[in-house]
């Protein structure tokens, strides 16, 4: 990374820290809030590793030196006020000394909806069964057992899917379409293919070219 830079903008607190948020660059999941100060900022951009300072033990840490739960930086930005920073990464492993994939896992409150970015939200939790298999887990299980059981999975709902659209029932088809597109995103975490690439192919074909058309 470019070390060349300015930081004298921001502005840390009375004890020379400042809070530094970690973000999943994929799935722009809150991974956890940490503190910088000016001497684990500028090795975070000298080694593109998330470095921290502890308040608790007064001593500078490198978020997985000792566990392997690494989190390579891709970008870094502070907010209006330069008095925070948000730090995007690619996490390897968790963030969670728990072994939960991010800090913030305890719900205190939620309102009575469907959160928006379920797909994201779904998308970690079949990562981490995945990396950290639970026995008696559906999606534990389609991974134990491997491709051909997640493939057949997919053929049996989406003949599903069919049914219930030829018999014009919303409610059974939204029931079925759930089931394919969580098999499918189980498939695309097997196979190492991210939203972001399904999003990056939608837009390719049908905006990107769609607005190429239209000029």
């Amino acid at each position: 990374m470019n070390v060349d830079v300015e930081i004298e903008q921001l502005t840390f607190d009375e004890k020379g820290l400042i809070p530094a948020i970690v973000q999943d660059a994929e799935n722009a999941k809150v991974l956890t809030i940490a503190y910088m100060n000016e001497t684990a900022l500028l090795k975070t951009m000298q080694t593109g590793e998330t470095w921290f300072f502890s308040r608790k033990r007064q001593t500078l840490w490198n978020k997985g030196e000792t566990s392997g739960n690494k989190q390579k930086v891709k970008k870094i930005t502070y907010d209006c006020d330069a008095d925070a920073l948000l730090v995007q990464v690619k996490p390897v492993g968790p963030a969670c000394h728990t072994g939960a994939e991010s800090c913030f896992y305890q719900t205190l409150y939620e309102a009575g909806q469907v959160p928006s970015d379920i797909i994201p939200i779904l998308t970690s939790r079949i990562k981490e069964r995945r990396n950290n298999p639970v026995e008696g887990t559906y999606t534990s299980y389609l991974f134990r057992e491997g491709i051909d059981k997640i493939l057949k999975k997919i053929g049996e709902e989406a003949s599903e899917v069919i049914i219930g659209a030829k018999n014009t029932d919303k409610q059974e088809v939204t029931w079925e379409i759930a089931d394919l597109t969580y098999h499918t995103l189980v498939l695309m975490e097997l196979l190492d293919v991210s939203v972001s690439d399904i999003k990056a192919e939608l837009y390719e074909r049908h905006i990107k070219k769609a607005g190429k058309q239209d000029e």
